[in-house]
């Protein structure tokens, strides 16, 4: 799980994070959700379609051949926009929802770019970006109709969603059950299959790398399946 580069928080510097590309693609093969699973495999994804995914992430997929899951929440995707580059990415990771209108996301059109280069494809986070736990949250809206919205607009099928914050309960994990197949949490735990723990897919948290190989450490990677275990026997 990945969020940004060259930003000030849920970020990786893009040097350290080319070289962390560089590993995986050296001893992983990247699948996407629903893809035969081997000791091998790393699903990479990459949480809210800011615009640097576009500019600085994206070219990096295409120069390594890897395979990406974008989560996209709705509300805040442009069809097209005459900002610059430079522009859309100089804000402060918690000034980009404010400031969407900017196109500090990516837009549609470049969404449409990256799904015909066969590396990429979406799911849902949501329409709002909101914790979905809340009291009086529209789940209608957040769940079925930001997946109905990315349908129609990237003319490709959603199957995926991304819990906001990792936030969700088991209600609400069955109802977004009725609409994806692949539901993914934060978690730092791993498992065998798509099938997840207890329903949920964990993720690995990729941000703020020190090191290209630091998740995949002998010790790292035995803490994420003692987590897992742990987890899977807590039923929750």
């Amino acid at each position: 799980m990945y969020h940004h580069v060259n930003s000030d928080r849920c970020s990786n510097d893009l040097a350290i994070f080319e070289e962390h590309l560089k590993y995986v693609k050296n001893n992983f093969k990247t699948i996407f959700p629903g893809e035969k699973v081997t000791q091998k495999s790393v699903c990479l994804s990459f949480d809210d379609a800011y615009a640097d995914f576009y500019f600085l992430i994206f070219p990096l997929l295409k120069k390594y051949n890897l395979k990406a899951l974008l989560a996209i929440p709705s509300k805040y995707i442009l069809d097209d926009t005459d900002e610059t580059p430079e522009n859309r990415m100089n804000f402060e990771h918690n000034d980009l929802f404010e400031n969407y209108q900017k196109a500090t996301f990516c837009t549609y059109k470049e969404l449409k770019e990256m799904k015909e280069s066969g590396l990429v494809v979406f799911g849902s986070h949501s329409h709002s970006h909101i914790d979905l736990t809340q009291k009086q949250v529209d789940l209608d809206l957040e769940l079925r109709i930001s997946k109905e919205i990315l349908e129609e607009k990237l003319n490709t099928k959603i199957e995926s969603f991304v819990f906001p914050f990792g936030k969700y309960n088991q209600d609400i994990l069955k109802e977004a059950k009725k609409y994806y197949q692949y539901n993914f949490r934060i978690g730092n735990a791993i498992h065998e299959d798509f099938s997840g723990i207890n329903g949920a897919i964990y993720r690995v948290d990729g941000d703020g790398l020190k090191t290209a190989d630091e998740i995949f450490t002998f010790k790292k990677i035995l803490n994420y399946k003692i987590k897992g275990l742990v987890k899977r026997l807590g039923k929750k």
